[in-house]
Formats: C-alpha cells, structure tokens, sequence
C-alpha cells in the first residue's frame, strides 16, 4: 500500500505564496502598529488617534492614578479572548510556533493570528512589558501556515511558509531584512538549502519594504553620530566589551530563569481572570510608581523610548538604569507569567540597553576609556542580552548592525554575543525560546548538522551478504543447510531472472526447527513491498521512494537499464538507513 503524500509545488510556485505571506505580513505589521497605538492613545490619553511614536516617552495620564487600573482592564480582556479562543496566543508565541515546526508538520490554526493581533495589541497598549515581535512573529507564522493548509502542499513546503511568515514579521516590526532572514533560518528552519531560502528571503524582502512605505526608511532607533564609533575600539575597550558579554549571559539566565518562575508562581492560581488580574494590577502600581518617583512610566509596553533615550545620551545615572533593568526583568516575567499576549525580544533588548549602560557609566566613573561610552556598552548589551538568550547569534549581531547602522560596532558585538552566549550555556542549556518546549518534553534541534548519510550512494549503505534463490526453494532446506550458517541472512528470491521478493530471516531458529516441517517455499514467504534501486541512487531518492511505496527495502542492482536477478548486489533495509544516520552524527558527538 503506498502512503499518500500532500502533492509537492515546484520552487517558483512555492516562491510566489512566500511573496503573498511577506505582503499579507507586511500590512498586518502595519496595521498592528496602529492597533496598539489607537488603543494606547484611547485608554492611557483619552484621545483617539492611531499616531504614535513608540520612540517618545508616554507623557503622564490625564487620568492620574486611576492609570493603575489600565492594565487590569486590558488584562481581562486578553484573558477572555485567549481562553475562549485560542490558549496557544498566550505568552511571547514563538515557542508555539517552534512546536507547530517541528511536531505538527507546519500546522497553526487559523484563528490564531485573529486573536494573536487583538491580544497582544490590547496587552501592549495597556501597559504589559511585552514586545510587538513576538505576536508579529506567530501572526506572520499562523498565515503562512494557514496559505500552506488551503494549498495542500508538502510538510517541508508549509513549514517554510511558516518560517517566512515568522521572518517577515520581525523584519517588518524592526525594519531588519537581514535579520529577519537570519531569524527565521536559525530559529524556524529545519532545513537551510535554496529551496527553504529563496521563499523567506522574498517574505523578508517584501514585508520591509510594505513596512517602510508606511512606517518609514529610519533605522529602528536612532543614534547620534557622536554617540557612535570614529573607529575600531581599543584593546582595552574591547576586554571591557568582552566582559559585558559575559555579565549579559548571567542577565540572560537570570531572564530565562526568572520567567519560568513567574510562570509557575502563577499558574497555582487556577482561575485565569485572577491571575491576570493580580499580575496586571502589579504592573499598574510598579508604571504608576516609577512615574512619580522618576518622571517617567518607562517600563510599560515595548519600552523603546527608554533605549532610545539611552542611545541619545539622556539617560546616563548607573543607578537608575540598573533600577530600570531589574524593574523591566520582574515587569515582563510578571506580566507574561500571569497571561499577556506579548514578546521577549523588546523586553531583552530594554533589559541589555540598561544594564548595559549601567555597565558602561560605572567603568567610565571610574576611569575613562577610549572608544568606550554608554551608548556603545547599551547596543552591545542589546545585541549579547538577545543573543544569550534566544540562542540566534547572528540574527543578534545582524539586527543590531540593521537598528543602528554603526559597522564599527559590528566586532565587539560578535565577541559579546559570544561569550554571553557561552555563559548562559553554562547555566542553563535551554534558552528562553526552547525551555518552554522541554517542559513538554519536546525537544528541537539545538544545532543543524549536515545530514551526511542522505548524500551517500545506495552502495556504501547497501548490506552485501545476500543470498539469491530460486521462489521454489523449500523454507526447511534453506534452515537447515550449512552454508546458511547464524544470524540474519538477506535473501533476493527469484522466478528466472525476474526479482521476485525478499526474505529477511534471524537463521538462529534453526535450532529450535530441525525436526519441525513448515511445508512453505521461499516465494510464500517472500516480502513483495519492496522498491529497485541502483548502485549510485543517492540514499535521499531512495529513502523517498520507500517512503512512498511503504516498503521494507531496497533491492540494490548494477546500474543497467532494465535489471534482472543476476544484477542484485545488495539489500537496504530501515536498519541500514539507522546505521547511517548513527554513523553521519558520530563527528558532533560529545
């Protein structure tokens, strides 16, 4: 019986739905911008606008302390719409759409990116300490899921759309291509081959440029020249960057861990509408708080006005950052911990920004450095903080080139993220993305290995000890004669010169069936599901087509047109193809 399979499209095809998803992706980062503006403006303003820069800090509320009550309203709501809706839109998404990757074949329900938008967008604008790239992200993952369930197509097809989707998403929230490509290849993608990268670098692609005609050319966020590197940095600024990088490793840990604390320590409180209410009131009173002590809400929402603000060299006091990274860390794990819609990447880069800062203005307190400022210490604690803890290295180093655009930054960045990524390795093996999933005992690829033994020829995995007989021969003789000998034995039977079936038989029974009779030939217990293949057939085809047909094994033959019996030099069974893959991952073992 062969096993149905979803029909395969060709590369161009496939290309143009990449193209839809980046444009469909696009407009709704467009429009999830406004969203989130709108519903800011309305319940922190009390003005109707869907302007805003998230670059300017929030000025103070006409509705003074009733502010409080803010992100309890919008907790509520997001709690009512993704318990009745859809329970995966809870939380920063991405892991979801790691599960959907790699055990669901690329499947996210449709309604996933309806509710995604409207719960994140309501979480954001009311005060969560979330990011928009996490909701944009799944948003983009579940269309391209969704495209590649109305099309019927291959598994690896759909789950590439979704990779798209998902690159997409974050290139049109920071207006990152780059980035976004790097994103979705190290994080999305099981398998990296043109065929993968051509559809998400189009989604990429034409989801920045949707982005940039309506949100504009500029760069994320926006460093002033002086701010910026005249040059490479000094020896000595780049040990003091090395040691950031280390120091952002533990912040990243303490970011991992602190999250799945919160996430426990909320989840003994069974009713959602409570627990969110609680998490969402101690977010009211923390913006409320920092708002009359410091002048500023600052924590609240995405937080870019505070990275902005450090990058610009307003915001230099090492205590206030280090206050302001501590109370970003404890507001986002409260606030995804008790149910909001929203992503980490923003809150990691608002957390490595002023720790960061708060690094740079200690060691220039103590003495001054060339090449060494706080406004170079935040980007770098940006790029390490998120490269330590989502694990996607160079998707860290190329956004954080992309949001800045200072290339001189580019090699302290790369040894930062380096050892930051080192560090948390060493305290925690899971990242932020990837513990959730653990927890579930699902487990994703931490490093994509070159699947070797799917280019090898059928004749360097092909077992050669075979024995080929006639369909007639009695079962019983072929037990008990001295050449069969001991263990498994492959048999190629034959009618003629034509390949009749395989028997595969443990010749070990033979001790307990020398007086026994069976009565059977070999071409009645002969196994018919089984597929012709060539001594120079590369493993991949072949697996392919034993997939296809459902078959045992391959009966491997000279590489002649028409082969017959005589032509049989080997047998590939599924325990062939085990051993090859055993044998292709030896040289990454421990």
């Amino acid at each position: 019986m062969k096993i149905r399979l979803p029909p395969r499209i060709g590369l161009a095809r496939l290309s143009m739905l990449a193209v839809l998803v980046g444009l469909i992706t696009g407009f709704g980062a467009v429009l999830f911008h406004a969203l989130i503006a709108f519903i800011h403006n309305l319940l922190f303003l009390g003005k109707i606008s869907i302007l805003s820069d998230p670059n300017q800090f929030t000025p103070p509320s006409p509705f003074g302390a009733f502010v409080i009550i803010v992100p309890v309203l919008g907790g509520l709501v997001v709690t009512f719409l993704v318990t009745n809706y859809a329970p995966e839109a809870r939380g920063h998404g991405v892991p979801e759409v790691m599960d959907a990757i790699y055990f669901r074949e690329g499947v996210i329900r449709p309604i996933v990116a309806a509710i995604k938008s409207l719960a994140s967008a309501i979480s954001i604008a009311t005060g969560a300490a979330v990011g928009r790239e996490g909701p944009i992200i799944q948003i983009g993952a579940s269309l391209g899921s969704t495209l590649g369930q109305v099309v019927d197509i291959a598994p690896w097809q759909r789950i590439t759309l979704v990779a798209a989707g998902a690159g997409a998403g974050i290139a049109a929230t920071f207006n990152t291509p780059i980035g976004g490509v790097m994103f979705a290849l190290e994080l999305m993608m099981p398998e990296l081959s043109a065929r993968t990268f051509l559809p998400v670098a189009l989604a990429t692609g034409i989801a920045t440029f949707i982005g940039r005609i309506f949100l504009g050319l500029q760069p994320a966020f926006d460093v002033p020249i002086e701010m910026l590197l005249d040059h490479p940095p000094s020896l000595a600024a780049l040990l003091l960057y090395a040691v950031l990088g280390a120091l952002m490793g533990v912040a990243a840990t303490s970011f991992i861990r602190g999250l799945g604390f919160a996430e426990e320590t909320f989840e003994r409180i069974r009713n959602p509408y409570l627990r969110h209410t609680i998490g969402m009131l101690i977010i009211g009173v923390l913006i409320y708080t920092l708002l009359r002590t410091t002048g500023r809400y600052y924590v609240e929402g995405v937080g870019y006005a505070t990275i902005q603000a450090i990058l610009a060299g307003s915001l230099v006091a090492p205590g206030l950052l280090a206050l302001l990274y501590v109370a970003k860390l404890f507001a986002t794990s409260v606030s995804l911990g008790s149910g909001s819609s929203g992503g980490i990447f923003s809150p990691s880069l608002f957390m490595g920004a002023t720790l960061g800062g708060a690094f740079g203005a200690v060691v220039l307190l103590i003495h001054p450095v060339p090449q060494f400022s706080v406004a170079t210490c935040a980007v770098i604690g940006m790029a390490a903080m998120v490269g330590g803890g989502t694990g996607a290295v160079m998707t860290a180093v190329t956004m954080t080139f992309e949001m800045t655009r200072d290339y001189d930054l580019v090699m302290p960045i790369i040894i930062a993220v380096a050892l930051s990524v080192g560090v948390r390795r060493l305290l925690s093996q899971e990242n932020i993305y990837t513990i959730k999933l653990a927890g579930r005992r699902h487990f994703v690829p931490k490093a994509l290995h070159a699947n070797m033994f799917l280019v090898r020829h059928a004749n360097e995995v092909m077992e050669t000890d075979i024995i080929r007989l006639p369909a007639d021969t009695d079962f019983d003789a072929f037990l008990r004669s001295p050449e069969t000998g001991i263990g498994l034995k492959h048999v190629v039977v034959t009618r003629g010169d034509r390949i009749a079936g395989v028997v595969r038989v443990n010749t070990a029974l033979r001790r307990g069936l020398e007086r026994a009779y069976t009565g059977v030939t070999l071409g009645s217990v002969a196994q018919r599901n089984f597929i012709i293949a060539r001594e120079d057939d590369i493993v991949f085809d072949v697996v392919t087509r034993m997939t296809r047909r459902n078959a045992a094994m391959a009966v491997v033959t000279r590489d002649v047109r028409r082969p017959h019996a005589a032509d049989v030099v080997g047998i590939i069974s599924k325990e062939h193809i085990a051993d090859s893959v055993a044998e292709s991952i030896k040289p990454y073992g421990d």
